[in-house]
Parts: structure tokens; sequence; C-alpha cells
């Protein structure tokens, strides 16, 4: 989904934390009274009632599963899982920010309580503080025979969790740089060809830290999975001079799509799901993995500590991973689907629109862009509080 993060202007917890550095915060928090944060393994599982109660309790972002064309509350998938399995499942769509979501489950978990989820989906970047806080739950891979056979090996391993023993991607997704070819009239292949003339005052960046910095390291020829804090100061440098001499029109959230849309901007850093959609209405619109490279992001599953339904939630799990019902989920939500094996599924549909999405790289990555992406390192506790304060000053957050 969407990686943004929204703004409020109220002093709340949310805006705490990330004031002062989201997991970074808690250990300054721990010293006002607020209990250590960090989980020790023995102290995250409870009595698990799979067996003796056939229900669990999801909760993921809004618009991030197939519906039913005639009837959006419909989800074909998830009902057809439980009519398989006898589990019910109650699905909330309560995540629309990943601060947001930290803040609002956090007091529970920090003090060894429940957050009344059995499940969750939210980006790698915040998976990773849930991970080093000991949050969420090390996932039974023997009830995920699915999972260990089909995902995507690009996702495997990522730094934060290696082996994927706390997280299995739900979506994944690229950023990269959207443009529209007929207006700007040429080609983009580079990051730095942002910084064209041409382009002068027609550009944006996102604004999350998170979400823009591994990009721009890699127009600098940076290996983002090593990535140091030399790195990120050097694009700090390059994006303030970009900033002082008009080439950057502003930063943005998600609302860039209504930018290139209007023809107001010309090339931004964009999200190949977004762009998907966007292509469908405006051909001329393109989406680039630069030579230098794009980042591969993921949105994961997890399974937060004293979960009372962690076998259900691990079979869920599994069941997305079946190549069939990973297709049909793919064709619905269009983001890089985190099991390849479900392109054929695709391709042999009977139905023409619905096989040509198996030969869309922005869902089925071909082999020329999987070797170009790649998973960036994460930005540590210790790290934030710089970083942050530093990129939001020029971002003017």
């Amino acid at each position: 989904m969407p990686r943004t993060s929204s703004r409020t202007s109220p002093v709340s917890r949310r805006s705490l934390l990330r004031a002062l550095g989201g997991t970074a915060a808690l250990g300054t928090l721990a010293g006002c009274g607020v209990p250590a944060a960090y989980v020790a393994p023995g102290e995250r599982a409870v009595a698990d009632e799979s067996l003796a109660d056939k229900k669990l309790t999801w909760a993921n972002w809004p618009l991030y599963i197939d519906t039913d064309d005639d009837n959006p509350n419909r989800r074909p998938t998830l009902e057809a899982f439980e009519k398989r399995t006898g589990i019910s499942v109650d699905y909330a769509e309560e995540i629309n920010d990943n601060d947001e979501f930290f803040g609002k489950i956090s007091p529970a978990l920090m003090n060894h309580q429940s957050t009344g989820r059995d499940l969750i989906v939210i980006s790698d970047w915040m998976c990773a503080r849930f991970v080093r806080l000991g949050w969420v739950q090390e996932m039974d891979r023997a009830r995920q025979p699915n999972v260990a056979k089909y995902l995507d090996p690009l996702l495997r391993s990522p730094a934060f969790d290696k082996g994927r023993r706390y997280t299995v991607p739900w979506q994944s997704g690229i950023t990269g740089i959207a443009y529209n070819r007929r207006k700007l009239g040429r080609e983009i292949r580079h990051v730095k060809d942002l910084w064209a003339s041409d382009l002068k005052g027609r550009v944006t960046l996102l604004s999350g830290l998170d979400e823009s910095f591994a990009l721009l390291m890699q127009g600098n020829g940076v290996d983002i999975s090593t990535w140091t804090a030399d790195d990120f100061h050097n694009v700090c440098d390059e994006v303030e001079r970009e900033v002082h001499r008009g080439q950057i029109r502003r930063f943005t959230g998600n609302d860039y799509t209504k930018d290139l849309v209007s023809g107001d901007v010309l090339a931004c850093q964009a999200y190949s799901g977004d762009v998907i959609q966007l292509q469908a209405d405006n051909p001329d619109i393109r989406f680039l993995v630069p030579e230098e490279g794009a980042e591969l992001w993921s949105d994961s599953l997890m399974i937060p500590n004293r979960a009372r339904h962690k076998a259900n939630a691990e079979r869920l799990i599994d069941y997305y991973y079946v190549p069939e019902v990973a297709a049909e989920l793919a064709a619905w939500v269009n983001y890089v689907c985190p099991v390849p094996a479900a392109r054929d599924v695709l391709a042999s549909s009977k139905d023409k629109d619905t096989a040509a999405l198996a030969d869309n790289p922005l869902i089925f990555p071909d082999s020329g862009m999987r070797r170009r992406l790649m998973i960036a390192r994460d930005i540590t506790a210790t790290e934030r509080v710089e970083f942050a304060k530093r990129w939001n000053k020029i971002v003017g957050l």
C-alpha cells in the first residue's frame, strides 16, 4: 500500500514518537516512568486458542484485498478461506498510516498486553522496529509450506529479518520514477535525469524519509543494502541544492499522482502500483526502474505478541501463498506479487485482460528489471533522530 505518513497538527503520542524518532523515543520515555519497550522471547506468547476457537482478527489497509465487482463488502479470496477452513476472520481496514498504527498499538505491546489483533500488515521499514523490539512472534514455517516454497527469492532475507522468521510479505512494490513521456518529449533513464534543466520546477520527491532516500542513494551509485551515514548526508546535500535552485516543485505524499496527471509535474518519485492505475487512463505515463536500480519494498504480515489465534493466523498467511490465490489477489490489487508462480496462473486465464497481467513487469518484474531491484537497509533507531531532523528540515515537515 501507499507508504506515506500523514500529518496532524495536535500534539499526540504519535507526533511525540515521530519527533523523538520512533523506537528511539521509547528508550527516552522509559526514563519517564514508561516500562522498558523490549519484550524477551519467552514473554511474547500466550496459550493458543486456535483449535478450540476457529477465528482470528486481521488488521489491514483499505483497498488492499480483492473485492466482489458487484458487492465491495464481499472479499472472494477471504470468503474462500473461511469456507475451506471453518475459520472466521474479523477483517478490519483500520491501518491508514504506519506511524499512526505504531502509536495505536505500542502501549499494549510495551506493557505486555494483547493488541486484540492476531494479524497485522505494515510496511517493512516499520516491521523492522517491531522485530527489534520483540513485539512480534516467530512463525512456525512447518505450518506454512506454501510460504517456504513460493516466496520470491528477492524477498526472503531482508536485513532486519533474515529468513523471514517474523514477517511474510503481503504485497510488494517498487519506488522508481514516473514521467509523462509525451509531454516531456524524451526518455528518462537515470535518477540524476530528474535534475535536467528542462525539468526545472516540474519535479516532485516523496516527503517521507523512509520512502525517499533509497532511490536517491542509488542514483549516486550506493549499495542500499549497506548504505552509511555519509551516503545519507550526501543525498541530503544534493536535495538541498536542487531545492535552492528551484528544481523541485514540492515534496508529496500519494498526491503526486494529481500533479502528474494534470501536467504540473513531468517527472516524480513514484510507486509502481500507483502508476499501473494511472496508465489505465493515460498510456503516456511511464514507470522507470533506473539503470542504477530501484528499491523493492514490501508490506508484510506479522503476528503480534500475545495473539490468541497464532496457528489460525499462520494458516491464513500460508493460504495466500497458494499460487492460484496469490494470482486472484494480484489481479485485483496490481502491486508486485510476492509469489512468482502466480504469473503462470494468470497467463493461463481465458480472460484476455487477466492474462495480460502476467506480462506486466510492475506486477511480475522481468529478469532484467529484477537484476536492478534491491531491498534497502532500514534506518536504525540510533540513526533515526539525527536523520529525521535533517530530512524534515529540507522537506519542511
